[in-house]
């Protein structure tokens, strides 16, 4: 039985439960600014971008396996991105 979503949010929530889980290791390691959309940005931007017609237990295990670091490491640099757009704004 496949199941279909019709829009990205209807997956976000049916994910949600793993997508906390994974947040409260991140917590553990040290990791405490980041958050179930950091999380699943990053997966949805870098790991799920090329990919089609995944499964649920394919995507769960993906946000289990994502190594901690590299979220960190996307995190910061969609920051420092946000925080570069944000001050040449300003100076123009």
């Amino acid at each position: 039985m496949d199941i279909e979503f019709n829009s990205a949010s209807e997956l976000y929530e049916r994910l949600k439960p793993a997508l906390k889980s994974k947040v409260s290791e991140l917590k553990r390691d040290g990791y405490s600014y980041l958050t179930t959309e950091d999380v699943w940005n990053y997966l949805k931007e870098k790991k799920w971008k090329e990919s089609r017609n995944l499964s649920l237990n394919e995507m769960v295990s993906d946000i289990f396996d994502s190594d901690n670091e590299i979220i960190d490491d996307y995190f910061k640099g969609k920051l420092n991105e946000r925080t570069r757009r944000v001050y040449f704004d300003k100076e123009n």
